[in-house]
């Protein structure tokens, strides 16, 4: 990005009335124009907000993280530099360089970091907290040559480094990538010593750039994708099955099909971070499911599902995954070896994120960035872990619904459903928020929220928040659904509800009112809805319980309620609640 883009893209942002988002910048040096890059990023990631960088007084980082904190907005950056460890490791500050100073610049760097650490580690407290260390070279403070590390730089760069791995391990912090921004801006084309020495800045245009845009990623992260549907021929393995059978195809260095293996390996990973991952090939399906259970498979058979195989466009196959699947096309990535197929797909699932697999083995470096990119995520919980086999149960559940025809109301009632709620309105679950905002199609009203707005709704008055956990005897499902608000006497105002869809057709959302009437002993709700695009689904089932539309606002008496409300076969509990 230049910087005329930048500032271009501040002119354009949304009017002071939408949404604020507050950022402090917190750095040692002139912010200057890291400031308007981040804001230019975080603008561009978040076009329905106003987004506003606060940066502090020159030369003193831990007075500015002090100062962040204290003013609680969205979000901070911090960036440190050598200087801010001990000023004589910058351009502007004349102390000495003798070799009789080196020791105490290093001793100084000790003291500096400690206060560094804690200043920051009480800031994530507060906000989420995007911190790079330092970024640029080393002055020349050495006896030894430049291409010969000194004690000094070891003992710098090892301080730094075993900071910042305590630092990464602590809640709300989230720790800038150095190989990453390697890639973006070469090392050698970092630092400008004219614009340091004279502004006080000494960060080169570019440099400056990349930073911020790593920097935006960390607080205003993209929404990971949550399914992968892979080909077989010459994708998941070299070969093809039809013709090579089932012992013919393979994935090994010594015949050339190394890339198909690191492939494999990559899938595993994602799988076992509660990636989806299902099969679209053109194959006969019982030799396809054969192949499939081959045991030198890098990733386990058993983790795909489903398994589409068969002769049919493969635009249908991935249909069929997607309905299997209950989520949209947006938020699947579909890898196949033609870029034929590919674009087939692409035209008839708009959304879905189209990658060619890689003829050569130099280019398999770029497909598995990529595909930690789009999916990566900053934690995995536990109902990560749940989501596979849960859509498996989920399938079992269906088919025994659909199997029971006119007795699905007795295989309801057969299903030994259990849901617990928690009742809390602190501290912060990670799980809550992460479901609030990537759930689509039963969701009041589509509204995201960043993790320190998240926390502010939390902390007002008469403020609630409910989590709800279901498993029955076909499986765990773990935390499904989320309910938000708060309380006005006999009445509560929820403006988040959202539902897994793994939890469909279960009546859990029935047993969530149910739960919140009787919970919190009130008369009606009111519900803050609003058309999504997406969200018909929970707007119908409003609607099918007997809410009134008020335009705007739909508000269920509990009478309408119980009239309207099936039988419930849920054991119910409430966990806990403050």
């Amino acid at each position: 990005m230049k910087l005329t883009e930048a500032l271009q893209i501040l002119k354009d942002q949304p009017p002071g009335g939408s949404r604020p988002f507050r950022v402090a910048l917190g750095c040692g040096f002139s912010p200057l124009h890291l400031s308007t890059f981040l804001a230019a990023h975080l603008a561009r990631r978040q076009p329905d907000r106003q987004v506003a960088v606060e940066s502090g007084i020159y030369g003193d980082l831990p007075g500015n993280i002090g100062k962040a904190r204290g003013e609680r907005g969205d979000g901070a950056c911090v960036v440190v530099e050598w200087p801010d460890l001990d000023a004589r490791l910058g351009l502007r500050q004349l102390g000495r360089w003798s070799l009789d100073a080196l020791d105490d610049i290093l001793a100084s760097a000790r003291q500096a970091w400690d206060v560094l650490e804690r200043s920051i580690s009480g800031l994530a407290e507060a906000m989420p907290v995007a911190l790079a260390l330092p970024t640029l070279p080393l002055p020349p403070v050495s006896h030894a040559p430049g291409w010969q590390a000194s004690a000094l730089e070891s003992g710098l760069r090892g301080l730094v480094a075993a900071g910042g791995g305590r630092l990464q391990g602590r809640p709300g912090i989230r720790l800038l990538n150095a190989q990453r921004l390697d890639r973006d801006s070469p090392p050698a084309a970092r630092l400008d010593p004219a614009s340091e020495i004279r502004h006080g800045f000494p960060y080169a245009m570019g440099h400056a750039d990349a930073l911020a845009n790593l920097l935006a990623l960390l607080l205003a992260p993209p929404a990971p994708k949550k399914g992968l549907i892979t080909d077989l021929d010459d994708t998941l393995w070299m070969g093809t099955l039809g013709e090579d059978g089932e012992a013919g195809i393979h994935w090994d260095l010594d015949r050339g099909g190394h890339r198909h293996a690191l492939y494999q390996r990559m899938l595993d990973a994602l799988a076992s971070a509660g990636v989806l991952v299902a099969v679209a090939s053109r194959n006969d399906a019982a030799l396809a499911g054969k192949a499939l259970k081959r045991p030198d498979l890098l990733i386990p058979g058993d983790q795909f599902f489903p398994v589409e195989a068969g002769w049919g466009p493969k635009s249908d196959a991935v249909a069929r995954i997607l309905r299997a699947w209950n989520i949209g096309a947006g938020d699947v990535v579909f890898v196949d070896n033609q870029p034929s197929e590919v674009a087939e797909v692409q035209l008839a699932h708009p959304g879905i994120c189209g990658v060619t697999f890689p003829e050569r083995e130099a280019e398999v470096w770029a497909l598995l960035g990529e595909l930690r990119d789009l999916f990566g995520k900053p934690a995995v919980t536990g109902e990560d872990a749940l989501r596979m086999p849960s859509l498996r149960a989920g399938a079992e559940f269906q088919a025994g619904v659909a199997g029971e025809g006119a007795s699905a109301e007795q295989f309801l009632a057969q299903a030994d459903a259990r849901i617990s709620w928690t009742r809390r309105s602190r501290p912060v679950d990670p799980r809550a928020l992460e479901l609030v905002n990537k759930t689509n199609q039963f969701n009041l009203n589509g509204r995201r929220f960043g993790e320190q707005e998240w926390r502010a709704r939390l902390e007002a008055p008469q403020a609630f928040l409910g989590v709800f956990s279901y498993e029955d005897k076909y499986g765990r499902l773990g935390k499904i659904a989320v309910v938000g608000g708060r309380k006005q006497g006999r009445r509560l105002e929820v403006d988040v509800w959202v539902m897994s869809c793994r939890a469909f057709s279960r009546r859990v959302e029935h047993q969530c009112l149910q739960g919140l009437f009787r919970g919190f002993d009130v008369d009606e709700i009111a519900f803050a809805c609003a058309p999504s695009g997406r969200n018909q689904v929970f707007l119908d089932f409003l609607d099918a319980v007997g809410a009134r539309d008020l335009g705007g606002t739909r508000v269920l008496g509990r009478p309408a309620f119980e009239q309207a409300c099936p039988p419930l076969y849920h054991r119910m509990e409430e966990t806990s609640h403050d």
